[in-house]
């Protein structure tokens, strides 16, 4: 698989890593599909705290023990449980993060994370209070390189602009363009990579499945529609999926995808996407016309 450097920092990750949220929380099963994922070539772990209340990182945790050095471990963190309260809140503070950092430390059983990123983000954090947090964790060791999660424009540019900041992940499919507007040209300006998420929307660009809900400005007819639209492209040779993720990764900003895998028939799927050309200019211009180039309407960088 080929391996792509992550930003400024010397991390490199295969082109299609696992977002492991979707491993579920039956241990044998989550842990022999990041083994298979890891034998075929994956080398970018996607997880988080927020994720089953922490269980998925001690899942992804115990998966790794014997094979921590073959993997790039992504973890996030940024939601905080209060105890005694329903749900999560956001707490951006130097304090929370670098201690959500230790506790998910000892959850994934390891010794550093190589890629902590900010699980969100919003204009009223105390945003050079958070870059401190993440350039101590990372002097002190227990980081290899940060990077945030966001899907706002205006955070992620308030990042690129004041941090040492790898990577962005971010959500990029041929369903969802939003990306290419104002987050990738911004990213390619500051050598700062793009992980990635939601390569097949949902599901809706998955191959052998059917589109199952609306995806932002898509209604499931017109998932339908334009998924009758790219079969042009597919066919002997590459599948709906593989042509999917290979536009996610079109774009020279981004580093890897991270398509999520519940059963080793979509790990297989997902990975095939290594071994198929890059799409060709043609190609490229042929789904942009497929489908609709969407654009952020909230949280946009003004001028």
């Amino acid at each position: 698989m080929k391996q792509n450097k992550l930003g400024s920092s010397d991390l490199f990750v295969g082109e299609i890593g696992l977002g492991c949220m979707s491993l579920r929380t039956e241990e044998g099963k989550a842990v022999a599909l990041v083994h298979e994922a890891i034998e075929r070539g994956v080398t970018l772990l996607d997880t988080a705290d927020l994720y089953d209340d922490g269980l998925n990182e001690r899942l992804v945790g115990k998966a790794l023990k014997g094979r921590r050095d073959r993997v790039v471990l992504a973890t996030k963190a940024g939601n905080r449980r209060v105890p005694g309260q329903d749900g999560w809140t956001w707490d951006a503070s130097k304090a929370y993060i670098k201690s959500a950092a230790k506790a998910s430390l000892r959850r994934l059983e390891t010794d550093y994370i190589d890629l902590f990123q900010l699980h969100g983000g919003t204009m009223d954090d105390p945003i050079g209070e958070t870059i401190e947090a993440f350039e101590e964790l990372k002097q002190e060791g227990w980081i290899r390189a940060y990077g945030i999660s966001s899907i706002r424009p205006t955070v992620i540019r308030e990042y690129a602009g004041r941090s040492s900041i790898a990577s962005v992940m971010n959500p990029y499919s041929i369903a969802d363009r939003r990306a290419e507007e104002q987050v990738l040209p911004l990213l390619r300006e500051h050598g700062i990579s793009v992980i990635a998420r939601g390569p097949l929307a949902g599901g809706s660009l998955a191959a052998n499945r059917e589109p199952a809900k609306p995806h932002l400005g898509y209604g499931l007819e017109e998932l339908r529609l334009l998924r009758a639209r790219l079969s042009e492209l597919t066919g002997e040779g590459r599948s709906l999926t593989e042509l999917a993720i290979r536009y996610s990764l079109s774009d020279p900003a981004v580093a890897a995808v991270v398509p999520g895998a519940s059963s080793l028939e979509q790990l297989l799927l997902n990975l095939k996407a290594a071994d198929v050309p890059a799409l060709t200019a043609t190609e490229l211009a042929t789904i942009r016309d497929a489908s609709e180039a969407n654009r952020y309407e909230a949280h946009r960088i003004s001028g």
